[in-house]
């Protein structure tokens, strides 16, 4: 595949450079879709939509933004310390430049917070939104009184403490229920999943606590797609395919980064890559010995055969990639952030 310059960003991010292949905005225009990026490293929500048969990338400022989930015009944005509440207003998009391009503008409605707790991925469920809260290796929902409230644990885990001692990052939906957790370590420590990063991985089920696969090699985003159970080895750089049953799990296909945020439509997988840094923290993992450079993108891969149709890739700007969020049927949003002056003048009443 052959990759072109993409329309934008725009030209006060002059700093920021991607280029990707003729294919991605063919696929947004074909399932009528758009995609939301967080990039905790650079600070930026990027919103990643087709604009003809070109594509655009338009950068929105956030602390460390990780965690991102949509549902029914509700846009939730884990931060460095808050979760932020975005709504869709329809009526503000036509006002927004170039005129008329515009189909939905999610607005801020509130933000909790959390204080660092290191939000990782998040989902809205049945009755709740769900967090992974990653620094007190815990999953937990949110109320007024307080900055988080503590729902699950793993069963190793003695003490909830600010001291992230397994990593549990990945949470998987099914039934609008929290399903599957991933986690890099099954440690009680400070840190302790570090020792044994490369292989010490394990998939959870929520509620039990009973493992379901360990020995994989730093996973994340579990995802239950086309009734089959998906996850990111992303110490491989890898989507695998997972049986439950068996207790196995088949690597779909090898990608060139670190595999990290994942999201579907219809046969496509839309897969986070990031660089990773050479660092302690990602030394020794079977990516990085396999490949000396690592690319910064979103991959398309055909589950049907394994086969990359498409991607988009950071050449300046961005190194990590940390959640891909599909927006159905929507293909033109933006994400206004609240220092934007539009939100001065943009009311919602009951009737």
């Amino acid at each position: 595949m052959e990759a072109k310059k993409e329309q934008g960003p725009s030209p006060e991010q002059t700093d920021l450079a991607s280029v990707c292949t003729a294919s991605f905005p063919a696929i947004l225009n074909q399932y009528g879709i758009s995609l939301l990026v967080s990039t905790y490293q650079a600070g930026k929500l990027i919103v990643v939509r087709a604009d003809g048969t070109n594509l655009n990338t338009h950068f929105r400022n956030f602390q460390a933004p990780m965690g991102l989930a949509e549902r029914d015009g509700r846009l939730a944005i884990g931060t460095k310390n808050h979760l932020w509440d975005f709504r869709n207003q329809p009526l503000v998009a036509p006002k927004l430049e170039p005129t008329g391009r515009h189909d939905a503008c999610y607005l801020p409605r509130s933000a909790h917070v959390t204080g660092d707790i290191r939000v990782h991925e998040i989902a809205f469920g049945a009755d709740d939104l769900w967090i992974v809260n990653t620094r007190f290796s815990c999953l937990c929902t949110l109320d007024r009184d307080h900055n988080f409230v503590p729902r699950w644990r793993a069963p190793w885990i003695t003490l909830l403490a600010p001291e992230d001692r397994c990593h549990l990052n990945g949470l998987g939906m099914r039934d609008d229920q929290p399903h599957y957790l991933t986690c890099l370590g099954m440690t009680d420590t400070q840190g302790g999943w570090r020792a044994n990063k490369a292989s010490g991985g394990c998939l959870l089920e929520y509620p039990s606590g009973k493992v379901l696969l360990k020995g994989l090699s730093m996973p994340h985003s579990p995802r239950w797609h086309q009734d089959r159970l998906w996850l990111l080895e992303s110490g491989d750089g890898s989507i695998v395919s997972c049986d439950e049953k068996a207790a196995t799990w088949m690597t779909m296909c090898r990608l060139p980064g670190f595999t990290r945020g994942l999201d579907f439509v219809g046969p496509l997988a839309f897969i986070g890559l990031s660089q990773v840094r050479e660092s302690a923290t990602f030394s020794g993992l079977p990516l990085t010995e396999r490949l000396q450079e690592r690319i910064c993108g979103v991959y398309v891969v055909d589950l049907r055969n394994g086969q990359t149709v498409a991607f988009l890739q950071f050449q300046a700007g961005v190194q990590e990639i940390f959640a891909v969020q599909v927006l159905h049927g929507i293909r033109y949003p933006d994400v206004l952030p609240e220092d934007e002056e539009k939100i001065a003048n943009s009311f919602v009443l009951p009737d």
